[in-house]
C-alpha cells in the first residue's frame, strides 16, 4: 500500500488580500496553528411511510446555508500586528484567500470573511499570543489543481 500525499504545516496558508486591483495577497506571520471550517446550516423535514403510515418516519435534510470560517493562533509578529489589526477596524469583510498545497497540486479558497475576533494575550514569561477568528461574507470561491 501507497502511503498517502500529504501537506506540512507551512503549505497550508491564510492569506490576507489589501484593496489593490487586482488584489495582493499576503500571510501575515506568526500563526502556530490555523483551520478552515466549511459549514452547512439544515433544515429538517419528516418524511412518512406513504404505504405503511405506522413505520417510523425518516428525517429529509435541506440546507438552508453554508458558511465559512477561519481561525489561528500564534505569536504577534511585530511585521503581522499593523495588517492584523487593520484588518479587525474594517467595517466591511475583507478579501481572504486559503490555500493547500500538496505536491500533486494546490487547493484553494477565496472570498470576503469578516474578522469576528481578535483577542491579544500573554502570559508572565511567555510572548505576547495572537487569537484570530473570522466568519465568511458571501460564497468562498474553490479551485483546484489537483488531479482527480
Amino acid at each position: 500500500m501507497a502511503p498517502p500525499i500529504t501537506a506540512r504545516f507551512g503549505k497550508f496558508r491564510v492569506l490576507l488580500g489589501n484593496s489593490a486591483v487586482p488584489i495582493v495577497y499576503a500571510a501575515p506571520c506568526g500563526f502556530t496553528s490555523k483551520s478552515l471550517a466549511l459549514n452547512k446550516s439544515l433544515s429538517e423535514v419528516a418524511i412518512p411511510d406513504c404505504d405503511d403510515p405506522d413505520a417510523p418516519i425518516n428525517l429529509g435534510r435541506d440546507v438552508e446555508n453554508i458558511s465559512a470560517s477561519v481561525s489561528g493562533e500564534g505569536v504577534l509578529a511585530a511585521s503581522a500586528v499593523i495588517t492584523w489589526l487593520a484588518a479587525y477596524d474594517k467595517t466591511d469583510s475583507v478579501p481572504v484567500k486559503v490555500e493547500i498545497e500538496f505536491s500533486t497540486g494546490v487547493v484553494t479558497w477565496t472570498g470576503k470573511m469578516h474578522f469576528e475576533s481578535l483577542e491579544l494575550g500573554v502570559e508572565i514569561g511567555n510572548r505576547v499570543t495572537i487569537s484570530v477568528s473570522m466568519q465568511s461574507d458571501g460564497p468562498l470561491v474553490r479551485t483546484t489543481t489537483i488531479p482527480v
